[in-house]
């Protein structure tokens, strides 16, 4: 796993810690390919918030990590994992 890859992993956890009620149970698992495949994982109840209201929360973590996957010369997609 390079640094950059894993600085963009670290970024999508840290996110979804900040946003949940139970950051305790978020976990970030990375499956490598031709797009880096980031499957966030958050407690039951904390899934509509990592998602928001039709899907903003979401599409602007997506947002997020496509910027930092431009800096990193690499193509990162996030899953969310219900």
């Amino acid at each position: 796993m390079g640094e950059q890859t894993a600085d963009v992993r670290l970024l999508v956890e840290e996110v979804a810690r900040m946003l949940v009620d139970e950051p305790e149970q978020v976990s970030v698992h990375q499956i490598e390919g031709e797009t880096t495949v980031l499957e966030l994982t958050v407690a039951p109840n904390d899934v509509g918030k990592i998602i928001g209201r039709q899907g903003r929360v979401a599409r602007a973590l997506r947002s997020l990590v496509n910027a930092a996957g431009i800096r990193a010369h690499k193509r990162f997609a996030v899953d969310i994992v219900e």
